[in-house]
């Protein structure tokens, strides 16, 4: 694979919801604060000419100079304090660029810049120390920018800076000691600690780099601030920098919380100043985890991967609220919408093997707040039977909790997206709490929880069907919040094939996978009742998949309603037990042996006769619809590979990485929804970290994940 260059990718600090998004040419990234999507404002990275003095090179990380600003006051252009053009970006061919998970390096003539935003675990807030927890959060990434000035005779400028995108604040210089920085409003800054750097401020980088009058630099109207230090002839040197956000205040309505950094951080350049102070251990500890990664995965893997981190740690918050409780929350990229139940699930992998507390904290708060009883009703029908406790869709939308019991997405009346999500989201929480309690062993709680379990089994029941005598393990019913409507699944934008929920092949098997997860619960209670009740519930769910395949051994995308379309996420919830070290469920001469037969046939197929693949290799989750998820097809590799033992699909892999760096896409850093290869939705989005699950294998994968995720840390100290 030939090392990609130009494409957006995040680098952020956690659970700041910030982003120094960099890598498309022209003004397309920049320090964005809560946003769903780049900034769209310069960065300026660059060093003079080595043999030609007042002349300078910059990454192309930025556009036309921002003297428009001007023209609104010097309406006549009568002025004199244009400059001339000195700044030229590099050639594209003379950039090279090497992306890991934690560090993001170019290359340039004889300019190395490189971005360090450490990837590693969150302690629990409630109980880790307050020196640990600083660390993990302070709102900062750190900048190395390095200038090989051996071969030149004349010392050398070197500037790092950027264009500020808040209208409502001013640039300035920072007036700190012991600093030099510049800063727009309260929210973003740059900072250094090297002597002999200095800031300004202009509307043209020339008139920074070059000031006619030191007293210039203050110029406060001016939209872009620059630090510039100077490479002394034959030395090379090495600036560092910290990138610092910062949100004061209250951060969210709905639940009235704040940033948990503010518990040491009162203002940015406080921000800045830690993080200059770490930066060195930093840098050694993102070199060691990019090393794990890229010795583990082939150089396509490695990087979605990365990329995948990225985009996950930039949608992050770690709220505090009133009374001092932590709220994590992930929001959905370009959407914004918090803690979106179906991106929880998929995300829960990384979670757990980095830190567990963020699980069990969004699964405190879906019981907490946002969860509900409902009724459900048979296909046509109009009357309403019992259904039981369900969960939302998500809890809120751009810093806005929703009421209790709502999200901002679902609405009654509709069979396709925005339509209720009932029936998945509550298998979503059983399956979470589940891995849980399996990885963590909070025997303490399991106990507290055990009437939401208890609850949420026999709302699972009752979607089946009203009457125990006509279950087959499998939602057939669609709640009255539907009104009319119907249920629909994760995959809202897709076709009947995999976006309704009733009778759903995929949901199907997450059902059965979910029924498998809650038997050793239940033992675990105390409850050999209910232990049974699932045991049996998963051995009819699997009856039903199974006699549901055609002649050919392939499986209906919905089951009895005609849908016949052929779908790879049947194999997706084969994931779970998987997890839990349940070997003997997903065995072929195990108890469910003959689901596993099933499953594997089905998938064969599938790719085998062309069904569920692009033209370029690229899988395709229905064989009926153009659209298709990476994060999905990920975590579907990850099950092939390491349940039905397939072999890596090396062509799969680089068609998606193609898919990633598409021109157009490539603005979006890491994306998910890919119709024929084109991002068209969730963009800028958290949910590919079920690419993690390519780094583990063996009998218990989450334990081995979580000792290669901090083994890194190991080979630091």
């Amino acid at each position: 694979m030939t090392p990609p260059v130009f494409f957006n990718a995040h680098h952020s600090p956690i659970g700041a919801f910030a982003s120094l998004t960099l890598g498309q040419p022209g003004a397309k990234g920049g320090l964005g604060l809560e946003l769903g999507g780049p900034a769209d404002r310069a960065v300026y990275v660059g060093v003079e000419e080595r043999d030609e003095p007042g002349r300078f090179r910059a990454l192309p990380f930025y556009g036309e100079a921002q003297t428009q600003d001007a023209e609104d006051y010097d309406v006549e252009g009568l002025g004199d304090f244009h400059r001339a053009a000195a700044l030229q970006p590099f050639t594209e061919s003379s950039i090279s660029r090497t992306l890991g998970a934690s560090v993001d390096e170019w290359r340039a003539g004889d300019l190395t810049f490189r971005i360090v935003s450490p990837v590693r675990s969150v302690p629990d807030p409630e109980t880790g120390s307050g020196a640990d927890l600083k660390k993990a959060l302070a709102p900062a990434v750190s900048v190395e920018l390095t200038v090989d000035n051996r071969q030149g005779k004349n010392p050398r400028k070197a500037f790092f800076g950027y264009a500020g995108g808040d209208a409502s604040h001013a640039m300035r210089v920072m007036d700190e000691p012991g600093l030099t920085g510049v800063a727009q409003g309260l929210t973003t800054a740059i900072a250094t600690a090297d002597e002999g750097v200095y800031a300004g401020l202009a509307w043209q980088p020339e008139a920074i780099l070059m000031p006619r009058h030191q007293s210039n630099l203050g110029f406060m109207l001016g939209s872009i601030g620059l630090l510039v230090g100077e490479v002394p002839a034959g030395e090379i040197k090495t600036f560092r920098f910290a990138v610092g956000f910062f949100r004061e205040g209250t951060a969210t309505t709905g639940i009235e919380t704040r940033y948990l950094y503010r518990r040491w951080f009162d203002r940015v350049e406080e921000v800045v100043r830690f993080a200059l102070e770490s930066a060195k251990q930093d840098a050694e500890e993102a070199a060691a985890f990019d090393r794990a990664l890229a010795e583990r995965l082939s150089p396509e893997r490695a990087f979605q991967l990365a990329h995948a981190i990225r985009s996950y740690y930039g949608s992050t918050q770690l709220l505090e609220r009133r009374d001092g409780r932590p709220l994590w929350v992930v929001n959905e990229g370009e959407y914004r919408m918090m803690n979106t139940f179906d991106l929880t699930i998929d995300q829960a992998f990384f979670e757990l093997a980095l830190n567990p507390w963020t699980l069990r904290n969004e699964l405190d708060l879906f019981i907490e707040r946002y969860s509900y009883e409902d009724r459900v009703r048979l296909p046509g029908g109009g009357e309403t039977y019992e259904g039981g406790i369900a969960f939302t869709h998500d809890m809120g939308v751009a810093n806005c909790f929703s009421a209790p019991g709502t999200s901002c997405y679902e609405q009654a009346g509709l069979t396709g997206c925005f339509s209720y999500m009932s029936g998945e989201e509550l298998l979503n929480w059983a399956i979470c709490a589940s891995l849980y309690v399996d990885h963590t062993n909070d025997e303490a709680w399991l106990q507290e929880n055990a009437n939401v379990f208890e609850a949420a089994v026999k709302s699972l029941l009752n979607r089946d069907h009203p009457n125990p005598d006509e279950r087959n393990g499998v939602q057939g019913l669609d709640g009255d919040r539907c009104d009319g409507g119907w249920e629909i699944t994760t995959y809202d934008s897709l076709d009947a094939s995999l976006g309704q929920a009733r009778n759903n092949l995929y949901l199907a098997v997450k059902s059965w996978s979910a029924y498998v997860l809650l038997e050793p619960i239940f033992k675990r209670l105390g409850r050999e009742d209910l232990a049974k009740t699932v045991r049996d519930q998963a051995a009819r769910c699997a009856t039903t998949v199974v006699h549901s395949a055609d002649e050919e051994g392939l499986l209906p995308a919905v089951i009895g309603e005609g849908v016949e379309a052929r779908i790879i996420p049947a194999i997706e919830a084969l994931v779970y037990p998987w997890i839990t070290g349940q070997a003997d469920a997903l065995s072929i001469d195990g108890p469910f042996g003959d689901l596993r037969r099933a499953l594997e046939w089905h998938f064969d197929l599938v790719l085998d006769k062309g069904h569920c693949r692009f033209a370029d290799g690229g899988w395709r989750l229905s064989s009926t619809s153009r659209n298709s998820w990476l994060s999905k097809i990920y975590l579907c590799q990850a099950v092939a590979e390491q349940i039905l033992g397939k072999d890596p699909d090396n062509k799969a892999d680089g068609a998606h990485v193609n898919w990633l760096l598409q021109k157009d896409n490539a603005y979006f850093a890491w994306s998910d929804q890919m119709l024929e290869g084109k991002a068209v939705g969730s963009r800028y989005y958290p949910r590919g970290v079920t690419a993690i699950l390519w780094l583990t294998g063996g009998e218990r994968p989450l334990q081995h994940l979580t000792e290669i995720l901090n083994g890194s840390k190991l080979e630091v100290a």
